[in-house]
């Protein structure tokens, strides 16, 4: 059970299981894995986004083999746990080294080794750092009659921190890999390890030293072994909720999955959201890792609307390796996109992936649009301001059913992008481009879509679902500069609005055609379903 409710300080910052505990800080008890991983096996890895709350699992499963029992009062461990035995533990930290500076990683691994080797009293004999390791583990063994427990944070760190410097991410690489296989020589003196990280590097690199680990990563048994639940948001953290819609709270920061039926929020965006008191994208703007996620999307080509509904099976989402990611793996592992539906099928699990909640949603888009449209130059302080007016717009002028200042919005956002752009890159001449952006835009904006929603004629480009009205959008693009209305021809005679027929909210159809001539707008129609209204705009004169 969690501690009772009542308020108390956040955590704010706070990954130390015995600060926690004894500031009485609010804590989510997650004690219960670790018995649980204790009494089922030996090594484990465990692999989830960064700010996930993996480095307090790892400080409370030092504090419980440690045998610092007082911590302990009140939480699931400890009628569970043997407290007579207290075993030594050893820690490997990877998560403040800095590794983008060749030699840096070799330097900090050994002063963590020295420290390790002073607290222990254990006097150096080896000059390599997997000698220096292999030996601190087995004498450890030998002078406490206890197996030692190993604990890794963030084992990956060095190498995706440094994935733009492809030569040093690989001696990196293979540096750890010298290392870690140490834990494979080192077994009949180990009892207990768990390893953490951010994305599993396939068994031809890093993880074939590792290949005696459980890992844990898509285990429905640990799916919550990281981050909050409902219930612990309704029960630890309900102090904090009154003056907070709660439905919001789950629209924006709820919807991770690992496989299991319950869904977790991101611990990171639950404590400043209380602290603060505002929703903003707190985990975005410093969970994602340091190299450009959006530029790698828009390098291969990835359409926007393609990224809510990808598919992949358990080989693919755990393929990570230098230069060969696949892209569904790199946003699964990143945390941008989660499970929303998995089935096995011809004894293969396969997995549909989408965006687990309204921060994450907006906030790629946002960075995606800016490296499919990038800005005006900065010094150009009125075209970024008519920029900034067309985004801003955009969503009340859709949500209002505005569809005539829809198409003015969208032809000011295009006219916006930089020529010396369009120039310098190819993208605007392929058709995804520009439903990319549109797509992009209204994400940004924090609006409900769903691309390529299926029909028994077909597939519609795009709904956008709003309170008040479903508006179904399809896109086409032209050779010449004006419309041919192609695109809201096919809406009405594919009867894409039939199935939205009783919700009880208007339905609007509209037809978005744009330009590779001009590389913007050339025709906005519209039609509502219903009634006699209909519509059309065309881009203001040259």
């Amino acid at each position: 059970m969690s501690q009772p409710a009542s308020k108390v300080r956040l955590p704010l910052g706070v990954q130390t299981f015995s600060e926690i505990r004894q500031e009485n800080l609010y804590y989510v008890d997650k004690t219960h894995f670790a018995c649980q991983l204790f009494r089922r096996g030996k090594h484990y890895f465990l692999s989830r986004p960064r700010r996930f709350g993996k480095s307090l699992f790892v400080s409370t499963l030092k504090e419980l083999f440690e045998g610092n029992q007082e911590l302990f009062h009140g939480l699931a461990a400890y009628g569970q746990w043997d407290w007579s035995v207290r075993r030594p533990v050893l820690i490997l930290d990877l998560t403040n080294v800095n590794a983008e500076v060749e030699g840096n990683l070799e330097a900090e691994l050994g002063d963590q080794l020295v420290d390790l080797e002073d607290y222990a009293g254990i006097k150096r004999r080896h000059a390599t750092a997997p000698g220096r390791f292999r030996y601190l583990i087995r004498t450890l063994h030998e002078r406490s009659g206890r197996r030692v427990v190993l604990l890794v944070d963030e084992y990956d760190k060095p190498i995706i921190d440094a994935l733009e410097q492809p030569d040093l991410a690989k001696k990196n690489r293979n540096f750890l890999r010298s290392v870690y296989s140490v834990i494979k020589s080192c077994d009949q003196h180990i009892r207990f390890s768990f390893i953490t990280g951010v994305s599993k590097f396939s068994k031809v690199s890093l993880f074939s030293s590792l290949n005696n680990l459980n890992d844990l990563t898509l285990d429905p048994r640990y799916s919550s072994i990281c981050g909050y639940t409902d219930h612990h948001l309704d029960t630890v953290f309900a102090p904090e909720l009154p003056g907070l819609d709660r439905d919001r709270i789950r629209e924006w920061y709820n919807g991770y999955s690992w496989g299991g039926d319950e869904r977790v929020y991101n611990p990171y965006d639950v404590l400043l959201l209380f602290d603060q008191r505002e929703f903003l994208a707190w985990w975005f703007e410093t969970g994602t890792p340091q190299f450009s996620l959006t530029e790698i999307l828009v390098r291969r080509g990835v359409q926007a609307p393609s990224l809510d509904g990808l598919h992949a099976t358990d080989e693919l989402l755990s393929a990570f390796d230098i230069g060969s990611i696949s892209t569904p793996a790199l946003l699964f592992q990143t945390g941008n996109l989660t499970i929303q539906h998995s089935e096995l099928k011809d004894g293969q699990r396969h997995y549909r992936l989408g965006y687990p909640n309204r921060e994450v949603r907006a906030s790629l888009n946002r960075h995606l649009l800016a490296a499919l449209a990038p800005p005006p130059p900065e010094h150009d302080a009125k075209a970024n301001k008519a920029r900034q007016a067309a985004v801003s717009s955009l969503s009340d002028h859709l949500r209002a059913a505005r569809f005539d200042q829809l198409q003015r919005s969208l032809s000011a956002f295009f006219a916006s992008i930089p020529h010396d752009w369009h120039r310098n890159n190819e993208l605007d001449r392929y058709e995804g481009y520009y439903a990319s952006v549109f797509f992009a835009l209204l994400n940004g904006c924090g609006l409900d879509t769903r691309p390529e929603e299926a029909s028994s004629r077909g597939n519609l480009d795009l709904a956008v679902l709003t309170r008040q009205r479903i508006v179904l959008i399809e896109f086409k693009t032209v050779p010449g500069r004006h419309g041919s209305g192609r695109a809201l021809r096919q809406l009405k005679a594919k009867r894409y609005a039939d199935q939205h027929l009783g919700s009880g909210k208007p339905v609007h159809m509209v037809g978005v055609e744009f330009s590779r001539e001009t590389r913007n707008v050339a025709r906005v129609e519209w039609e509502t379903v219903g009634t006699a209204e209909t519509g059309s705009a065309d881009p203001a004169p040259d």
